[in-house]
């Protein structure tokens, strides 16, 4: 006989298939772990129930046994305890494990059942594939294929919705398309917590719509268009662009700040189309902010730094290195050094390697607004803690460079490399900046890029690959999703450049190479590789840092409110 579960597993059969299970699953979710497909629409796992699409109909039934002795009731036939099945079926989005459950998925009621929902959601569905932004990625058109009749029985008129409506800034709403499952309303009322969607009259000729006098804006309302399992939700933005399956997806980290959302980069020969959430329980769920969407058209805004400099002259990198040596050696002992909260570990690491080569201070410029409760944090750096891992700060920044600033006007520094950062931002004035050499990496022109003795241009978050650690010491892995505009170079490269003029040991220039030096000199990531980084991240020790004033502390991570 083999042993009982634990007490906090239940045991179910699904199909024929026994399986334990912890306490409060519901139906749909044991079946996953069996490899069963239950279809839904209404259901998702991160919001309330509401049971409103009936797509997850399923057969339950339970071990008889005899009312007055409590013994099993034995089938004759197959010798086994007779099940009693429920005559009508049962939505499993809303049934959670019972102990003995049975639950049947494949049987002809339950067949019919599916057929008889799909025809009804179909029934005043427009026939727009062919046209609908939703296309390849439509919960409604595979299950069509996969659960349908595969032909209509109806004759009549369909009934014709709204079209092309402006739920907010963001959203547009196809109402004709829309399966009333509820998934946006729940959002914004769960999650958002901006209760502004809600449906209008009854049955056929229900209509999504905000409430009176209120809009969707808040800055989650993108998120309701990934929930839509069909195309009756779409992105203003992404609207008609591209379709999806011509799209590669590469794996992201928001950098708006700390928090960390893990989000997924959508791009075709070299541009960038949208960027939506990739689910990580532990740091974002499945969502994203609105405005860490938008990020990627940094990618080609005007401005774009795509040529090295010289005093204003455009140069080989060569030349500008040889050039950025000469300016460390006559600036001996008066050289500072500007890290980003924005560059990555590894870029950081090579950072701290370049202040150490010239045996100068370092600074951080620290950005801070007001954190929203959810996924965009106070910190508005992605890497402040990457800083502190990595040893290139002994302390939090501040939000100004006040001491360099008095440095520099009292002659102490005379050379400041930028890796990053606007100096200008940062605090310094026009009079310091004049003051100065400047040695600046950086991606758009701003006024350090104008004043800049040496201008290396760099590349953004989505053109390259690394590290972020955000407010829960996690360490998150991103991936290059698109090569940098020609003329531009690589971080790594050019700071590896600029420590050997500096004097410094050689540097590696490619992530390889510089995590072997991070395994070897960084404590927290002994015996660590970039591929070894797991996809969902990996949890650093933060005792070490447990003193410091965090913005926001470092163990908060998002953790939304169920219903």
């Amino acid at each position: 006989m083999s042993a009982a579960p634990p007490t906090d597993l239940v045991p179910v059969t699904i199909d024929g298939q026994e399986i334990a299970v912890p306490k409060g699953t519901n139906v749909i979710e044991a079946a996953r772990r069996v490899g069963v497909d239950v279809p839904f629409y209404c259901y998702h796992p991160k919001l309330s129930v509401v049971g409103n699409c009936r797509m997850c109909l399923v057969e339950l039934g339970q071990p008889a046994v005899d009312p007055a002795t409590k013994a099993p009731v034995m089938d004759p036939v197959t010798g086994r305890q007779r099940i009693n099945w429920i005559p009508r079926p049962q939505i499993g989005c809303a049934t959670s494990v019972t102990p003995g459950l049975h639950v049947r998925t494949q049987t002809p009621q339950i067949k019919a059942c599916r057929e008889g929902v799909m025809e009804f959601l179909l029934i005043n569905h427009p026939l727009d594939c062919p046209i609908c932004d939703q296309a390849g990625e439509c919960k409604l058109q595979e299950q069509a294929t996969g659960y349908g009749r595969g032909y209509s029985r109806f004759i009549e008129q369909k009934n014709v919705k709204p079209k092309r409506t402006q739920l907010g800034p963001r959203v547009m709403l196809d109402d004709e398309r829309c399966i009333l499952c509820s998934r946006c309303i729940r959002f914004c009322k769960e999650i958002a917590k901006d209760d502004v969607l809600g449906f209008t009259d009854r049955g056929s000729y229900s209509t999504l719509t905000c409430y009176p006098g209120r809009q969707l804006t808040n800055n989650y309302s993108l998120n309701t268009v990934d929930l839509c399992p069909v195309g009756a939700l779409t992105s203003t933005d992404f609207r008609f662009k591209m379709r999806v399956w011509f799209l590669k997806q590469t794996p992201g980290i928001d950098p708006e700040s700390s928090a960390g959302a893990n989000t997924v980069v959508w791009s075709r020969e070299g541009v960038i189309y949208r960027i939506t959430p990739r689910e990580n329980d532990a740091v974002n769920d499945a969502w994203m902010a609105d405005s860490g969407r938008e990020l990627y058209k940094q990618v080609r805004a005007p401005g774009r730094l795509a040529g090295v400099r010289v005093a204003g002259t455009p140069a080989t990198l060569d030349a500008a290195v040889a050039r950025a040596g000469e300016l460390f050696r006559a600036a001996a002992g008066r050289v500072a050094v500007v890290g980003s909260g924005r560059s990555s570990v590894e870029e950081q690491w090579l950072t701290r390697r370049l202040a150490e080569a010239l045996q100068a201070p370092a600074y951080l410029v620290s950005r801070v607004g007001e954190g929203d409760g959810l996924l965009v944090s106070a910190d508005r750096n992605p890497n402040v803690r990457g800083a502190l891992v990595t040893g290139l700060l002994r302390a939090l920044p501040a939000q100004r460079l006040d001491e360099l600033a008095a440095a520099i006007d009292a002659g102490r520094v005379t050379t400041v490399v930028s890796v990053g950062e606007d100096l200008a931002a940062a605090g310094l004035t026009p009079a310091q900046l004049a003051k100065v050499q400047v040695v600046h990496l950086g991606t758009a022109e701003s006024p350090t890029s104008q004043a800049a003795a040496v201008l290396l241009p760099a590349l953004t978050v989505f053109e390259k690959a690394g590290c972020f650690v955000n407010q829960q010491f996690r360490l998150q892995r991103f991936q290059r999703a698109v090569p940098g505009p020609a003329g531009t170079h690589d971080d790594l490269e050019s700071l590896a450049r600029l420590i050997g003029a500096a004097g410094g040991a050689a540097a590696p220039a490619d992530l390889a190479g510089v995590w072997c030096e991070l395994a070897a000199a960084v404590p927290a990531l002994a015996g660590r590789t970039f591929t070894s980084v797991p996809d969902l991240g990996l949890p650093l020790d933060p005792a070490p840092f447990a003193g410091l004033p965090f913005v926001e502390g470092p163990g908060l991570h998002f953790t939304p409110a169920r219903a």
